[in-house]
């Protein structure tokens, strides 16, 4: 029986003795005080001690070195969104500035740049005033068009300017006059307020029409809340008023939505004529996706305005974020061009010579020829299920785009150069190859029978046809470039 305590005593203090060399050892090891005692050991071998000898040691630090990296990153992320906080005060003070002073807006001498197919784009680079992009932060972003044989500018914060001297030639860019300012009222309906949320918030195109210039925008309807809108002025050299054009009272929150998702480069926005009473104007879903197929809103549409009452009717719906519309009178179609979400970009035809009761569906967001970002992946399971994006639009009841853009290329504005042949821009994406102008051709049976490709090596926001020569809004360097098609 004394052997039995004293074996059970021995076993005792064993265990006791174990324990506590062990949580010294612990408390030892990686303390610099004592790491002579381990100086016979490589690095290597030390850690295979502390891994599986003492692993909860190791596991601690590696969670205090863990929760360190993430502090760095966050500290790292935070300064990086101060900085570019900063940036952006810092650009749209520029253009505040620009407009308030209502200086002029010098060009850079011309730069060639010869392309395939013979062509050669001029390029003249807008010396101020164009400081603050809508994807790209620096520089601005911009839009053109014709008034009276005058070119006009406007960028994407506002600033509007334009200049003479088209003659039969077009515009003769190197006579060393610059664009002149014209004063205006944007800013009353959307300013460094909304500005400074997010760069996609911002003035989305400009059309001149009946001795009136249209501008279209994102509208803050409501705290957070937005749609797109058209503001109008009569045209007026030195100062337009603009007032509201047109506005609905729906909008698409950017917190509180269905899907908990929201992007207001989304937001389509282009407007052009349709016919002296009406005007066609297409609006984006905001990736509110199911906005494309209800009947009862403006997004994922394109939609036809009465000039006179203000009242509408939706031409087309499925639409994710039309960025190119074009009415062309002799065929009695519409051009429209949209981006798809990872690939499925579409080059849509709208005929309006179907007699259909049924509004021409292109799908979205039930087909598409892209996925969702991130792929067919298990976080995006709920996703699919709810907009599957299938690969036959036919098949399921809607309209076949003319031509898919799977990996996308950006689609932006569509013109018209000669009989049944047009042009589409494109804003590409990461290379500079998808940034290019695209020459195409419809049969008369409004098939496309050519697609040819011609880089320009620039995002092309805007595009416009006169006199037999392309004018761009080039985004990368805030520039108009001009290539002659004679």
């Amino acid at each position: 029986m004394f052997k039995n305590k004293k074996s059970k005593l021995i076993i005792v203090f064993s265990i006791i003795f174990i324990i506590i060399g062990y949580f010294s050892l612990t408390l030892v090891i990686g303390n610099d005080k004592f790491k002579h005692f381990f100086s016979f050991l490589d690095p290597k071998q030390k850690l295979i001690i502390k891994k599986y000898i003492f692993p909860f040691r190791h596991i601690s630090e590696l969670e205090i070195a863990n929760e360190a990296k993430q502090k760095k990153i966050l500290k790292r992320e935070s300064m990086i969104r101060d900085f570019k906080a900063d940036i952006v005060k810092l650009l749209l003070e520029l253009e505040r500035v620009t407009k308030i002073t209502s200086k002029d807006i010098p060009l850079s001498k011309k730069t060639s740049l010869k392309l395939s197919n013979d062509k050669v784009l001029e390029k003249y680079k807008l010396e101020g005033g164009f400081y603050y992009g809508i994807n790209l932060v620096q520089p601005g972003s911009g839009y053109i068009d014709f008034y009276e044989d005058n070119i006009f500018v406007l960028s994407g914060r506002g600033v509007l300017a334009y200049r003479k001297n088209i003659n039969d030639d077009g515009v003769n860019f190197d006579d060393g006059v610059n664009f002149k300012q014209i004063k205006n009222n944007l800013d009353d309906f959307i300013s460094i307020k909304q500005y400074e949320k997010h760069e996609w918030f911002s003035l989305k195109d400009i059309l001149f029409f009946k001795n009136q210039v249209f501008v279209s925008y994102t509208e803050e309807i409501k705290e957070d809340c937005w749609n797109t809108s058209i503001l109008y002025g009569d045209i007026n050299y030195e100062n337009i008023k603009f007032k509201k054009f047109f506005s609905v009272n729906e909008c698409v929150h950017s917190i509180e939505n269905i899907d908990k998702e929201f992007n207001g480069h989304q937001s389509g926005g282009r407007i052009t004529a349709l016919d002296d009473n009406h005007l066609l104007f297409s609006v984006g879903a905001y990736r509110s996706r199911y906005l494309a197929q209800d009947k009862k809103t403006i997004n994922g549409k394109v939609i036809k305005i009465n000039m006179i009452n203000r009242e509408y009717e939706i031409v087309s719906m499925g639409h994710r974020n039309p960025q190119g519309l074009y009415f062309d009178k002799e065929n009695n179609i519409i051009l429209e061009s949209e981006h798809g979400p990872r690939g499925g970009g579409e080059l849509n035809l709208i005929d309006l010579d179907n007699t259909s009761d049924d509004i021409p569906n292109y799908g979205w967001p039930v087909v598409s020829y892209g996925k969702h970002y991130g792929g067919v992946v298990p976080r995006n399971r709920a996703k699919y299920k709810k907009y599957p994006l299938y690969k036959s639009h036919t098949k399921y009841g809607f309209i076949e785009p003319l031509k898919d853009f799977t990996p996308s290329i950006g689609a932006s504005e569509i013109v018209k150069i000669a009989k049944n042949k047009y042009v589409l821009a494109s804003l590409g994406r990461s290379t500079p190859g998808e940034k290019s102008l695209f020459f195409f051709e419809l049969s008369n049976e409004k098939k496309l029978i050519k697609f040819e490709q011609v880089k320009v090596f620039e995002r092309i926001r805007d595009l416009r046809f006169k006199d037999n020569k392309l004018y761009l809004f080039m985004e990368n360097t805030a520039s108009i470039g001009v290539i002659n098609l004679n």
